[in-house]
Formats: structure tokens, C-alpha cells, sequence
């Protein structure tokens, strides 16, 4: 069903209203949470539709009272007009772009991993400039956005972490900026303020629910528990509440340190080996390898997406679409939609 079949929409919707009324609902909790997800997604569809043909409808009074109006109040609606036209244009080249997110994955939330490349304290620093980035990116967009892992370095910045982005389409939008981001600015932790070039890789995968097909045996795991480091308070430095699962057959690591027990990491850590998995299997089916792939072929230390200059001049370049701004201070504060549009717009 199109997201711009109105008709399909309110139908499914009828449906979603009905199964939701019944009293034996809530007797599978995860079934009860999957109907009510895609009916807000229905709602939340429906109104944007209806909000985009009621800037139409008002448009058209405009221009109807524009016909009798003296000339003086003909300027003034015109300027009216204009203006809901191009609101309606920006509104409706958004839901247009929904339309894109018919990935088998799409809609699910995001995993968005940040590692720093060679290149010391500078690195670690970019890494965690980026981190930042999505997570803003994130909260302007209402979605929720938790780390799950992070590892600091004593100098400065971090090695890596985990963020989860929780939201409607959250992995449709940020699957295309995996890859390396190359940095280029005089390095605040060089004395002699010489310019650096640094790097940092960026892994996105979509967030795989419950009722997947990709079962773990217990033997095929290791489960490690350790002391964290880094942010989380006095509890998590006295305690051994950290966990690292390393899945044996694939020495797939995952770990997860930021929740407050022991058990609440290792649910974590274990949908974080799932969803690895599962993105693995996809891989490995022919059929499916382009859609969930997306530019992980050019997820190395070799071939970066996007650079972010500083100096001598500021401009940030995605090389895959050719989109070129030249505000860095608002891309590092989270404006990075005009980027993943030009790459979603690649996808018509």
C-alpha cells in the first residue's frame, strides 16, 4: 500500500482500531505494542496528507478572493498565496521522501556506532563531535536517542560508542551515512597549531525486534562481565555490571555498559548481537544485499563519505552526492537533513 493512498490508509486504519478495541489485546504485550506502532504511523501519515490538501484548499480561497479584490488587497494575497506554496512545497517534498522508506528494515529504530580512526587524541575528539552531531539530530527531529556504550580516553574524546535512535523511520534516514567522515581543522591539541586531517567511521544498522528469525544458542556465546568506565555515576565504577557477549562462530563483539544492572545490559547486548546478525544474514542473501548494504563496500578507513572542513575555509561535502554547505558550526549542531535527502533522492 502507498503511503499516498488515502483510501488504503484510513481502511487499514478501521482495521488497526478494531483489532486495538479488543479486550484480549494486551495478552501478548509484543503483538499489542506492534498494532499500536503502525496505527500512530497510520495517524501520523493520514494527518500529513490531510494537512497538505488543507494548505491546497486554502491556497484556492486565496486566489478565489484575489479575483474580486481591489489592488491593493490582490499584493497582500499574493504574498499570502506565495507563502503557503512554498511551506507546502518544503511539506510536501518531506512526505514524498517517506515514500522512499519501503526498505524491509526502514521504519525500525536506528544503531548508530562511532569509532575513531588513526590520528590519536584529534580522532577520538571528531568521533566524538560526531556523536554529538547524531544525537542531535535526533532530538530535533522528536526522536529518542540513548547510549548504550561508550568508551573514553583519557586525553580526550572517545574510542567508540553505541547510540540508539528510537523513532519512526529512524534507520530509514541514517543508513546511508555509514562510512568515513574525514575531518580537516588546526588541531586544538597541537601547540604548534598545524591543520589535521582525521577520521572516524560511522556504522548504522536497523534496530531488529523480538519476533526475528535469528535464534542465538547458548553455546555459540560468551558472556564477559567487567567494571565500566566513563559516564553513569558512582554505581557503575563499583560494580561489575558491564557486558560483553562475543558470538563465536562469527567473533561478532558486542557490549553494553550504560544501563543501571547487570541484566538490563545483557538484554541490550543481546539485541545489539541480533541485529548484527541478522544484517549479516541480509548480506549474505543475494536478493536483499543492495537494499540493506546500502555504501557498506565504501565503509573503510580508505574512502570516506563526506569531509567536514574547518579551516581555511569552512564547508562540509558529501563526495557521493555532491551536496556542499558551507555552514559547519549548523551541520555539527545536528543539520545534516539536506545531506541524507540528497542521498535518499539518488533512490527515485
Amino acid at each position: 500500500m502507498s503511503p499516498f493512498d488515502p483510501a488504503g490508509l484510513k481502511q487499514r486504519l478501521k482495521e488497526l482500531d478494531t483489532a486495538a478495541q479488543k479486550e484480549d489485546l494486551w495478552e501478548d504485550p509484543q503483538q499489542a505494542q506492534k498494532l499500536l506502532k503502525e496505527k500512530k504511523s497510520i495517524e501520523n501519515k493520514i494527518g500529513e496528507y490531510e494537512g497538505l490538501a488543507a494548505k491546497l484548499d486554502e491556497i484556492e480561497i486565496i486566489l478565489e478572493l484575489g479575483a474580486e479584490a481591489s489592488e491593493e488587497e490582490v499584493n497582500e494575497l499574493e504574498k499570502e498565496a506565495l507563502s503557503l506554496y512554498e511551506k507546502f512545497q518544503v511539506d510536501a517534498e518531506a512526505l514524498r521522501l517517506k515514500t522512499l522508506m519501503n526498505g524491509e528494515h526502514d521504519a525500525n529504530d536506528a544503531i548508530v556506532s562511532v569509532h575513531a580512526g588513526t590520528g590519536g587524541v584529534d580522532a577520538q575528539d571528531w568521533a566524538e563531535m560526531l556523536l554529538r552531531m547524531y544525537t542531535r539530530w535526533a532530538e530535533q527531529h522528536g526522536y529518542s536517542a540513548k547510549v548504550v556504550d561508550i568508551q573514553r580516553d583519557t586525553e580526550g574524546g572517545i574510542k567508540n560508542a553505541t547510540l540508539i535512535v528510537e523513532g519512526e523511520n529512524a534507520y530509514g534516514y541514517l543508513k546511508n551515512e555509514r562510512g568515513v567522515h574525514r575531518l580537516v581543522r588546526i588541531s586544538p591539541f597541537n601547540t604548534q597549531g598545524k591543520r589535521q586531517t582525521s577520521f572516524a567511521k560511522i556504522e548504522v544498522m536497523p534496530q531488529i525486534t523480538d519476533d526475528t528469525d535469528i535464534e542465538i544458542a547458548p553455546e555459540d556465546i560468551r558472556v564477559d562481565t567487567y567494571r565500566a568506565s566513563g559516564a553513569g555515576g558512582q554505581h557503575v565504577n563499583k560494580t561489575d555490571s558491564a557486558i560483553r557477549i562475543t558470538h563465536l562462530p562469527t567473533n561478532i563483539v558486542v557490549t553494553c555498559q550504560n544501563e543501571r544492572s547487570q541484566h538490563q545490559n545483557r538484554e541490550v547486548a543481546m539485541m545489539l548481537l541480533k541485529s548484527r546478525l541478522t544484517e549479516l544474514a541480509e548480506q549474505q542473501k543475494q536478493a536483499n544485499l543492495n537494499e540493506l548494504k546500502g555504501d557498506y563496500s565504501e565503509n573503510t578507513w580508505g574512502s570516506q563519505i563526506r569531509s567536514y572542513v574547518f579551516q581555511p575555509y569552512t564547508m562540509v561535502k558529501d563526495h557521493r552526492t555532491g551536496a556542499e554547505v558551507g555552514n559547519v558550526n549548523a551541520v555539527m549542531d545536528g543539520d545534516i537533513d539536506y545531506f541524507i535527502n540528497e542521498k535518499l533522492k539518488q533512490k527515485d
